[in-house]
């Protein structure tokens, strides 16, 4: 062990920080002990990376086997048993099984969970969402459910397919949503094992997914069981790069970009609101709010790629002797067009500016209900009507960000 290293040890097991094996740890010359809470377990094979990592009191990394976590945020009681984590946030109580693969984006809230081999990257999980093992889901956001025994679910060995025979990954999908799932009372969502959605799809609240399907299309009705065969078989010419109709997937992926605003609208003006208990706090804050930023820009990013393919896409049809002032030909054309007007609106800060007075009701509300530290417990504490102002708030910001393509 080097000197360095041997001074960081030292500091933290002065700080009440355990290490059973402290020579079997390895720390990054950037990382600060002042951002390792005493009360954190780190077990032989951990290796603690990045200036912007903060690991939160009573969390635990690596009890099932050696872990990376390198510019991670990590909230009270979260465990990463094993696996490699990078550019996430984990809240209070989150947990991750073994061998996860976890990449920036990232964001577990209260007791969100995963197990053993996972894969995560630019995903959301709201409070007690759980994931099993042997699952990819990246480009998801997965809402729904009211508590650690009513929980949104994913079953084993499910696949996001988030890339397409194209080559571009305008993918993302919504499976429930951000204005009232915030408020933790909403039906769950569960999709079987063995299964996989192709996105961009979006999710109602309540859905029943039967395990084996893969799913095509978006489910917008709550509460309704899907099984069986998802698409009869299909045989015919394809070229990549020659779009078709793209009204669905623009539109879904403005949603979701939407519910993404929602999103940082909340952890900026509703979470922030409430003290923070420790730099812990702080940290894991200050952590979402840039997943959030992140995942705003990876959307943008994949829309700027989706309408620079347009062009190509038109030559193509041109060259095969399609119509191309046809409907899904125009939709290319008037997409591409209007790309840059559409970026500059959702990164104008609109959002700030929207149903001001549904907001100014909701923050009264939330004000009325401070004094608990536990963010889960003050918004259960909310009565009805508040939740109702809120969630219209919210709502407002995600339709003005569909707005900006149904204008076109």
């Amino acid at each position: 062990m080097s000197e360095d290293a041997s001074s960081v040890v030292e500091i933290l097991t002065a700080r009440g920080v355990r290490l059973p094996r402290p020579e079997g740890v390895f720390f990054g010359p950037d990382v600060d002990p002042d951002r390792i809470a005493p009360g954190v377990t780190i077990h032989p094979g951990g290796r603690i990376l990045g200036a912007a990592t903060s690991i939160g009191p009573g969390s635990v990394i690596g009890a099932e086997g050696p872990a990376t976590v390198e510019d991670c945020q990590l909230g009270r009681g979260v465990e990463l048993k094993g696996g490699y984590f990078s550019g996430a946030t984990f809240l209070d109580g989150a947990n991750m099984g073994s061998c996860a693969h976890v990449r920036p984006g990232t964001l577990l809230e209260e007791e969100a969970s995963a197990a053993h081999a996972v894969g995560f990257k630019q995903t959301i999980l709201f409070p007690f969402a759980i994931t099993g093992s042997l699952i990819n889901f990246c480009d998801v956001l997965l809402a729904g459910g009211t508590s650690r025994k009513d929980h949104s679910e994913v079953g084993s060995s499910y696949i996001h397919f988030n890339y397409t025979p194209h080559g571009d990954k305008a993918t993302a999908s919504l499976l429930g949503d951000v204005p009232r799932g915030v408020f933790l009372d909403r039906p769950r969502i569960f999709l079987g094992g063995q299964g996989g959605l192709v996105g961009p799809v979006r999710i109602a609240y309540g859905t029943v997914v039967a395990a084996g399907r893969i799913q095509r299309k978006d489910l917008l009705t709550e509460g309704q069981l899907v099984a069986g065969a998802a698409a009869e078989a299909v045989d015919r010419p394809f070229v990549a790069g020659a779009y078709l109709g793209i009204a669905r997937i623009v539109r879904n992926n403005l949603i979701y970009a939407g519910n993404l605003l929602a999103l940082r609208l909340w952890y900026r003006r509703v979470r922030a609101a409430a003290p923070a208990r420790d730099a812990f706090d702080r940290a894991a804050l200050e952590g979402a709010r840039r997943r959030l930023d992140e995942g705003l820009a990876e959307r943008l990013k994949r829309l700027g790629e989706l309408a620079a393919a347009m062009p190509r896409s038109l030559r193509l049809a041109e060259a095969a002797g399609a119509r191309t002032q046809d409907p899904p030909y125009d939709q290319q054309r008037r997409f591409a067009e209007r790309w840059p007007e559409i970026e500059s609106a959702l990164r104008s800060g609109f959002e700030e500016r929207t149903a001001e007075a549904e907001r100014d009701a909701f923050l009264a509300d939330w004000s009325a209900v401070a004094g608990r530290e536990d963010h889960v417990a003050r918004v259960r504490a909310l009565p009805p009507g508040a939740r109702a102002r809120g969630a219209a708030w919210l709502q407002a910001v995600v339709d003005a960000a569909a707005a900006a393509v149904a204008a076109g």
